[in-house]
């Protein structure tokens, strides 16, 4: 189509970028040989979707693809796009494309944009050129420009003092250790062994007060000339901490980050005050940059959780009951509440024509681990819901499941069967004890076994009981009698048992635990399912 305005796009495939212009629609994006945006991703499909142009804007669908297509983060089967948006195929961490935008690299190094540092300018010019790094910054403005800019920060420090090697060393955030980030000889050559570097060096100037710069190691006082600098016959010694601007808590200085690095077992350095100065300019504005980019990637990295997060939460409510079956001999309603994105409680509700099976279940713990194992769960309890086993075996597979696995959880739960001619049988394991409300008040149904995944090889026992016409069942998790107010106290087994007296439905009683909490943040999931008779 000729009317297409030509609009950049920037993909990122693993470690490789590569630069695209839409100038006809459909752009085709897939594993397909011949597609306009080619992915060998084994999560993308052969035909996996299409950029078209409709009505003024482009659109991205997908093109019934086996593992989907994610914008921003969120599963799309046709959406517009705006510039920056960020198109994952198959995966959402899989490989993407940003929507309009042109990649800040555009073939160019950082030595391209902004040249080399001139080592016969004065004073004033070489100042003026050290902001080559926050132009760079601003140039280079993606994850894979720290790289550059730290190469870039060695060459032209190399360039500046005369000295033989540069490097410099990032401290590990996880670990705190030092690894090694960028290594240069004089030459331009890669360095990557530090073995022979002074980690003696090193140590002084970050356990100083300032930087630690010797020009002479021979007429350097004698606790500076460390064995390694003898050994290695190091004649220069240049070592600057990077800190952050971003100071730490009770101290007046800056968060370590790494160290500028640079030695010489030729000839002394000659460090003027004007080259001191522009080093520690230099090592400042790394920091920085460090600091920044680092930033930066936790963000990015707590953002892709969020996502990942948002879209598990999706999957879950989508596994419960999105209609609970209807039947002519008992209304079902279920209300469940995660206290987190995701969580470890799961009911589900399977009809059998002349009876119903109900679940609700609870795996210890909370967050994604939980939630992992209860969707486990919920899908074999379904499975043998269907296939109309009794509660006891249902139990006792669950239990031999959880224990062999040895995950180190259990759960607890309580399964109901409701017959057309009114028996209620129940199983409940550790779970807290389903409740009766008929015209003669509310009863508890206290027989229990075990929690499943506890205990390999235990035998678990359900019971029977014959309800009457008007006669309503509740069952809940823990996380409904353990509710708290802002005091911190329980909404507790007494309270739930009035306000399932008092309440004509289960939107009442969800209500009351409402009220009863406030302003109080959950600490639990919350999961709540009534039978109420005909």
């Amino acid at each position: 189509m000729s009317d297409v305005p030509t609009t950049p796009v920037l993909v990122v495939d693993g470690s490789r970028e590569s630069q695209h212009e839409i100038t006809h629609t459909p752009y085709k994006v897939g594993r397909q040989p011949g597609s306009d945006i080619l992915l060998e991703d084994a999560f993308v499909s052969r035909k996996h979707a299409e950029i078209v142009y409709e009505n003024g804007s482009f659109y991205i669908v997908d093109m019934e693809s086996k593992w989907g297509t994610f914008l921003n983060g969120n599963p799309v089967k046709r959406h517009r796009l705006t510039n920056n948006d960020a198109v994952h195929f198959g995966k959402p961490d899989g490989p993407y494309l940003r929507f309009g935008v042109r990649s800040s690299h555009s073939g160019s190094t950082i030595k391209e944009l902004l040249g080399p540092l001139k080592t016969d300018a004065g004073p004033n010019t070489a100042i003026e050129r050290l902001t080559w790094l926050l132009e760079a910054n601003r140039k280079l403005n993606n994850e894979g420009a720290v790289d550059q800019i730290l190469r870039a920060l060695v060459e032209q420090t190399l360039t500046l003092t005369k000295v033989e090697r540069g490097y410099v060393m990032l401290r590990d955030q996880s670990t705190g250790r030092l690894t090694l980030s960028v290594g240069l000889d004089s030459k331009g050559n890669l360095l990557t062994d530090d073995s022979t570097i002074s980690h003696s060096a090193i140590k002084q100037a970050i356990q100083g007060a300032s930087e630690f710069i010797v020009t002479d190691t021979l007429s350097a006082e004698r606790g500076v000339r460390t064995d390694s600098v003898i050994a290695q016959n190091i004649r220069t010694v240049i070592c600057i901490p990077l800190r952050s601007r971003r100071t730490v808590s009770g101290s007046d200085r800056g968060d370590f980050l790494g160290v500028l690095y640079l030695d010489s077992r030729l000839n002394p350095g000659h460090l003027t005050k004007v080259d001191n100065d522009v080093l520690k300019m230099i090592a400042a504005e790394a920091a920085a940059l460090v600091d920044n980019a680092q930033l930066a990637i936790s963000e990015e990295n707590a953002r892709r959780v969020q996502e990942e997060l948002e879209i598990a939460r999706q999957i879950q409510q989508s596994l419960m009951p999105r209609q609970l079956p209807a039947t002519d001999y008992a209304k079902i309603s279920a209300r469940f509440v995660p206290c987190k994105e995701v969580g470890g409680d799961f009911f589900d509700v399977v009809s059998a024509g002349d009876h119903v099976y109900v679940v609700i279940a609870d795996v210890s713990g909370k967050g994604v681990a939980a939630a992992m194992l209860a969707q486990t769960l919920q899908g074999m309890v379904y499975a043998q819901m269907l296939a109309e086993q009794s509660l006891e075996v249902i139990a006792t597979t669950l239990n031999r499941f959880i224990c062999a696995k040895d995950v180190g959880k259990y759960a607890t739960m309580v399964i109901l069967r409701l017959d057309k001619d009114g028996w209620l049988e129940y199983i409940n394991c550790g779970q807290v004890h389903p409740l009766l409300r008929t015209t003669n008040g509310v009863v508890s149904l206290d027989s229990s076994n075990f929690p499943v995944g506890l205990l390999e090889d235990i035998a678990f026992k359900s019971q029977k009981i014959k309800l009457e016409t008007g006669t309503r069942v509740l069952a809940v998790t823990d996380g409904v009698t353990e509710a708290e107010d802002t005091q911190g106290d329980f909404f507790g087994t007494h309270r739930m048992e009035e306000a399932f007296a008092k309440s004509k439905n289960l939107d009442e009683l969800v209500e009351k635990v409402s009220c009863f909490c406030g302003t109080a943040a959950a600490t639990d999931d919350c999961t709540m399912i009534e039978l109420d008779l005909y």
